[in-house]
């Protein structure tokens, strides 16, 4: 299906249609309650008179930092409505980086939870330009005087004028990616990259108006906002909303609201399979469930709870362009590029397109405008080095094969080559994680007196349990290539992370090896592969 997102597809014609078509089906389902297409308009439109008779504008910044709760889906389609320009925050921020956040964003206005205010408290005297706030569940007094606050819960009763409605072309939103390599970068999204990216969750998904999308995903992130309730509003489907995942409640929540479709991201399913089974697994309706990235027992995920699974590759700045579909399932494949939207290639540090089956960095672009990042908010050199000879760089290292699958392999900076060897730290890792006395690991490039790198991983073992480094290298020795086989290994106590939870390896690379860092060779232990000991 060609789709052309310059048709007026943005949220507030999507909600008027889905509105005036199936008013009285359900939206949005959860504690709360239900609410209906019908009802969620008008409250989404009241709401967006209100935020008009607070000052705010087409192209106003507002800061949005609220729980999983129905409000934030009305106030995300009031936003949406009004033309400003949504900055969602995870909620985990505080300290420095939420005050990145607040002070690069230049917002004027913010919505905040209760919960949240004394962490914005503490930033406030150090982003001038933020003078408003306005409150959920909450009473404002630890904000400080200089800042003017409202009540959530009086939006509603608002009175200002609403102006035309957005074009495809302008600015949704402006969201932050976790900086794993740096300071966060706030890419600007238009209303028709947020509905193309939207639309292929529902296309990928195959909803129809009847189902119940369950996703336990937080709606400060794309996925939660655009892949789940913007894709369920598409389709006139119901969309739940949770306030977070629970591996020991999601299946007896996945039954209680009848849900018949899921998404869960990669560490999410692996979690929910490595559970005992239980009653409400098998009494779940689900039969579809999105997963995102796979992880190496998807294959027995699927038949055990029964669904079929399909995968995607996106990323914030260059929406959803690959697509895994259940009819074709590569359980290492992360999809190929199937609608007339987007280009990919892979190229090489010269940005020359590569032959198939070979890795280097995947670009893309679309084919009509406004389908990819705009830009980096407020930083024009971020941009020019992203946007570069015409194509949108990815950073992720990737290769294709000659019928069209694309495969990831590592984020570009990443991925470690030792001794003419390209070696993958995401298949490093699978191997290591796989071992029953380990939690979590990240693996990286390390210097050494070689010309090239080192393979070192940093081990964070489950509680309770002790592994050797000698151990754990006899255990990987049979499951990897000889020359992935780390060389250095370091035991901690938790590993460096984004308030996202995304694993920071530049500080790891940073540090290298320690004093409290196992190495291979200095504790002579060899190999058993013939190659490792002819080249020790």
């Amino acid at each position: 299906m060609f789709l052309d997102p310059r048709e007026n597809h943005t949220v507030s014609q999507v909600m008027a249609d889905r509105a005036r078509r199936q008013g009285d089906r359900p939206f949005l389902v959860g504690e709360e309650g239900t609410i209906t297409y019908r009802a969620f308009e008008k409250r989404a439109l009241g709401m967006a008179r209100g935020l008009a008779s607070l000052g705010v504008k087409p192209g106003d910044a507002v800061l949005v930092m609220m729980p999983n709760v129905m409000g934030f889906v009305m106030l995300w389609a009031a936003l949406a409505r009004l033309g400003a320009i949504q900055i969602p925050v995870n909620t985990a921020y505080r300290g420095g980086i939420l005050e990145h956040i607040v002070s690069d964003s230049r917002a004027q206005f913010m919505v905040a939870d209760g919960e949240y205010l004394d962490h914005v408290a503490g930033v406030v005297p150090r982003c001038p330009e933020l003078r408003h706030v306005v409150v959920h569940d909450g009473v404002g007094e630890q904000l400080p005087s200089s800042l003017t606050t409202s009540r959530f819960e009086t939006l509603e009763q608002g009175e200002g004028v609403l102006p035309e409605p957005p074009a495809p072309r302008d600015l949704i939103g402006v969201m932050y990616t976790s900086g794993t390599t740096g300071p966060s970068k706030g890419a600007m999204i238009t209303h028709a990259h947020a509905y193309v990216y939207a639309h292929n969750g529902h296309d990928r998904m195959r909803l129809v108006p009847e189902d119940v999308y369950y996703a336990p995903l937080p709606l400060f992130h794309i996925a939660g906002q655009w892949a789940v309730v913007y894709a369920a509003m598409i389709c006139g489907s119901a969309a739940v909303i949770t306030r977070r995942f629970s591996v020991s409640t999601f299946w007896r929540d996945a039954v209680h609201y009848g849900a018949t479709a899921g998404f869960l991201l990669g560490a999410m399913a692996n979690f929910l399979h490595r559970q005992p089974p239980g009653v409400d697994e098998r009494a779940s309706r689900i039969d579809r469930i999105l997963v995102v990235p796979l992880f190496p027992e998807v294959a027995d995920f699927a038949r055990r709870f029964g669904a079929r699974v399909v995968t995607t590759y996106g990323s914030t700045e260059i929406n959803s362009p690959m697509i895994a579909g259940f009819d074709d399932p590569d359980w290492r494949s992360c999809g190929r590029v199937k609608n007339a939207l987007f280009e990919a290639r892979i190229v090489d540090d010269d940005d020359e397109e590569v032959p198939h089956g070979t890795v280097g960095e995947l670009v893309v672009r679309p084919r009509l405008p406004w389908l990819c990042m705009t830009g980096y908010w407020g930083h024009p050199d971020w941009t020019a080095a992203a946007w570069r000879n015409l194509w949108l760089h990815s950073g992720d290292a990737m290769y294709r094969d000659d019928t069209g699958n694309f495969y990831f392999v590592d984020r570009k900076k990443d991925a470690i080559r030792r001794r003419g060897e390209n070696i993958s730290s995401v298949e490093v890792e699978n191997e290591i994680n796989a071992h029953p006395e380990v939690l979590e690991c990240a693996v990286f490039a390390a210097s050494s007196e070689h010309t090239e790198d080192e393979v070192m991983a940093t081990v964070v073992l489950k509680p309770g349990v002790s592994l050797g480094p000698e151990a754990l290298i006899r255990f990987l020795e049979p499951r990897m290539a000889y020359f992935m086989v780390p060389r250095y290994l370091e035991f901690a106590d938790e590993l460096p992370k984004t308030p996202t939870g995304k694993i920071q390896k530049y500080e790891l690379r940073r540090r290298g090896p320690t004093a409290a860092t196992w190495d291979r060779e200095q504790a002579r232990l060899a190999l058993r592969q013939t190659e490792t000991r002819r080249l020790g």
